[in-house]
């Protein structure tokens, strides 16, 4: 349960299984960072899988513990830990493989989105609900899956794509029946961790630094607006009728 991670034959294996969906609690967000910092600070690693147990692969922020805190605390443990898990995936000193299974929603797009490759089972989903949810946040990611007038549809109506589209855009690298992926994603690793660990360790440098986009600060752009909409009020009313399972009532807003 929780974040785990191993090391075998120079590939760093790190897995979220947190039931029932795979939503993460803040302190999920920054252990998970943590892992994936030490995965790539290991020179006897040369690529790491990133990937999950159960239904999907990423529901995003723990909502339900959002609205059980009193105050902010909650909401900017999230938005912390979600920059700190994104910044590990991009800045792991060698290439990140995710492996996406079921659904990616919220801050499992900004994960997918700063990986490197990813392999994603034929069932696999990927959506931004922000909106839905009176936030936002990892547009940033998204536009690094899907062209941009997709990843602007995919935001204003949260409605989700496939892998199969994904696959068509080039962002997935490889589309596999669910009970292989993890096999798949193993030998793209393989491949790796068979060259020179120092010239991959360059080459994942060499290709952030030349990214067009500041991925961190680009971001942490995006983050002050769901800043500012918290103070809204909005932001509570749309989580908190996610929480009692209703549709939000915004009252014209």
């Amino acid at each position: 349960m929780g974040i785990t991670s191993h090391v075998v034959d120079g590939i760093a294996e790190v897995v979220m299984d947190n039931p029932p969906v795979n939503a993460l609690t803040v302190a999920g967000w920054f252990e998970l960072a943590d892992v994936i910092r030490r995965a790539g600070d290991d020179q006897a690693v040369r690529a790491v899988v990133l990937r999950a147990e159960g239904r999907g692969f990423n529901a995003g922020v723990d909502i339900k513990e959002m609205q059980a805190t009193e105050g902010f605390t909650a909401l900017v443990g999230a938005n912390r830990g979600c920059y700190a898990a994104f910044a590990a995936v991009y800045e792991c000193a060698v290439p990140v493989i995710a492996a996406v299974n079921g659904y990616c929603l919220g801050g499992g797009i900004g994960l997918v989105g700063n990986a490197d490759i990813i392999v994603a089972a034929d069932d696999a989903t990927f959506g931004l609900p922000e909106v839905d949810r009176g936030a936002l946040g990892a547009a940033t990611h998204l536009a690094r899956l899907v062209p941009q007038h997709k990843m602007r549809a995919m935001v204003f109506t949260a409605e989700s794509a496939t892998a199969q589209e994904l696959h068509h855009f080039g962002s997935i690298h490889q589309v596999v029946p669910v009970e292989e992926l993890r096999a798949a994603a193993f030998a793209i690793a393989r491949n790796i961790a068979a060259k020179s660990g120092i010239v991959i360790r360059a080459a994942k440098e060499s290709l952030n630094g030349i990214d067009p986009v500041d991925v961190k600060r680009s971001y942490r752009f995006e983050q002050g607006f769901t800043f500012e909409l918290n103070l809204t009020g909005v932001s509570d009313v749309a989580r908190d009728a996610f929480v009692e399972k209703r549709e939000a009532d915004f009252d014209g807003r």
